[in-house]
């Protein structure tokens, strides 16, 4: 066997092995029997997988333990269903590598199809109640980013005193977070789900007013009001990246697109904003 031929069969001996024990920490943590049973059938086979690669290597191949901690935490942070699909990413990675091998094992073809069919039982097995009222979320997130990175970035320059910014902000915040949960529920109300309408309603605003208290801190922590007017612009941009990336991965949607559409239409807001605020203090010279 030439170098690099045993070169990709231990990789993909450690991701099997490391993919073993992820699926068989994640299914002790599924209430749902039918999905933590098909996560263990998955473990099985890739402890399978592994024991055909032995087979070539001879070699006893430890997993990557710093891996299987990441999955198990992001399992237990994030939810079990963004864990999943970056292992479903994994599988096709894996689908890659074993394409490489070329006729070097014999057996390639056999776990190639099974890789395949672990990517079909992951994609249809799970269902969190957290991204079934994604669009709640959405919801609140995107109105709490337009709305207050614009009512900061005008108070900014109109009041220019980091304190007086923060309690205005905080204030606002709180008021448009009961709003938006209440126009959700009045909402889901009118459509019809009303079993639905009050766990929507709590989505939009845990969204909200957690979006609002990431934004206002920086105000309450720093003196300069217009470096916190830049670091709350950085904490926008990153609550946008990370948000997009968690929905790209969880829901299969585009990343580069949302994430830009978003970024926009805040940064746009907040300039605008910006703007009013200097019109106020220039023709009201207003002085607080």
């Amino acid at each position: 066997m030439d170098q690099k031929l045993s070169a990709y069969l231990i990789q993909n001996q450690r991701d099997e092995i490391t993919g073993y024990h992820i699926y068989h920490r994640l299914a002790k943590r599924i209430r749902d029997p039918h999905n933590a049973e098909i996560l263990r059938k998955i473990a099985e086979n890739e402890m399978e997988h592994y024991q055909t690669l032995k087979t070539y290597t001879g070699r006893d191949v430890k997993p990557s333990w710093f891996t299987i901690l990441l999955y198990t935490f992001m399992g237990r942070l994030l939810g079990l269903t963004f864990s999943l699909k970056l292992m479903e990413r994994g599988e096709d990675a894996a689908q890659r590598n074993y394409e490489k091998l070329g006729q070097g094992v014999s057996e390639v073809q056999r776990i190639i199809d099974e890789e395949e069919i672990h990517e079909k039982e992951l994609l249809g097995m799970v269902n969190e109640e957290s991204l079934n009222y994604i669009g709640s979320v959405v919801l609140g997130l995107n109105d709490a980013l337009v709305e207050l990175t614009g009512a900061m970035a005008g108070f900014t320059l109109a009041i220019q005193k980091s304190r007086t910014i923060a309690l205005m902000g905080l204030i606002t915040g709180i008021a448009a977070t009961f709003s938006m949960a209440a126009s959700e529920f009045l909402s889901q109300r009118q459509e019809g789900n009303k079993e639905e309408a009050a766990k929507s309603s709590l989505y939009t605003g845990a969204a909200y007013i957690g979006t609002v208290v990431l934004l206002v801190l920086p105000y309450f922590l720093i003196h300069n009001p217009f470096i916190a007017l830049a670091v709350m612009m950085g904490i926008a941009i990153l609550i946008i990246l990370v948000f997009n990336f968690y929905i790209s991965v969880a829901r299969d949607l585009p990343f580069r697109k949302r994430f830009l559409e978003m970024a926009f239409i805040s940064l746009g807001v907040a300039a605008l904003s910006f703007g009013i605020g200097w019109l106020v203090r220039t023709f009201w010279g207003l002085e607080i």
